[in-house]
């Protein structure tokens, strides 16, 4: 059995703490480019119930549909705050094309 020796107490390790955690919940914090890309990817990976999601997937191309895709799209208005059209989306098809949209949006 180990010991937590970490004192969340501490100012400097609650902040640290705090600061992690906020930057986690809060949709309109930024996000490196991979990062967000990632996201995404993951977001796609979840409604289209497929592990084969890299950067450069193209939905439609994994088997995505217009149904399929307002899911991803709401999804990304919940966990990054911005709200893209089905446009954006048909012209945007990648997790990367994606991320990059969101960062377009803000």
């Amino acid at each position: 059995m180990s010991v937590d020796t970490t004192d969340a107490t501490h100012p400097a390790t609650a902040d640290a703490i705090a600061d992690a955690a906020g930057a986690a919940a809060d949709p309109g914090a930024p996000a490196a480019a991979g990062d967000r890309a990632e996201a995404v990817a993951a977001i796609f990976r979840r409604v289209l119930e497929t592990s084969d999601v890299t950067a450069d997937s193209d939905f439609f191309e994994l088997g995505g549909d217009s149904l399929i895709a307002t899911r991803v799209l709401s999804a990304v208005a919940r966990d990054h705050g911005v709200e893209l059209t089905f446009e954006d989306f048909l012209l945007a098809r990648t997790p990367e094309g994606l991320a990059r949209a969101i960062e377009a949006a803000r």
